[in-house]
């Protein structure tokens, strides 16, 4: 399996990026990683790579409940971004609620909708399917 070059996790829950992040070590998900707790910060952050020509994140991890800027507002903001890189977006929530699922396919950004807790086989799957489109 390749790895890919940058992902993004962006949530608030200290304890579930610890998780991920030791998942896509033991898998060798990834080369760099970038950890936002709010919408705003990845936002504001992923804008100033745009601007500076830098090299963006291949996926993101995104959740949805979070401070300041949730992940709903995050990805209405982050479609108006003009980016020419394509970003493979995964919701990760808690919420197992259908509307939400729903809503996460309406954006063409969002991959899939992947319910906590994530899984070693679940981000083997996320990893081929990046591969597939990278």
């Amino acid at each position: 399996m390749k790895k890919i070059d940058i992902a993004c996790i962006i949530d608030d829950d200290p304890i579930f990026v610890f998780g991920v992040k030791k998942i896509m070590e033991l898998i060798g998900f990834c080369n760099n990683l970038l950890i936002f707790k709010n919408g705003e910060e990845a936002l504001n952050n992923l804008k100033a790579i745009i601007s500076a020509n830098e090299v963006l994140p291949d996926v993101i991890l995104l959740d949805l409940n979070m401070p300041i800027l949730d992940g709903w507002q995050f990805l209405e903001e982050f479609i108006k971004v003009p980016c020419k890189k394509n970003i493979l977006i995964y919701i990760v929530s808690s919420s197992v609620d259908p509307q939400d699922v729903l809503k996460a396919k309406s954006y063409e950004m969002v991959s899939d909708y992947i319910v906590k807790p994530i899984s070693i086989k679940k981000l083997k799957e996320v990893l081929n399917e990046i591969e597939a489109v990278i």
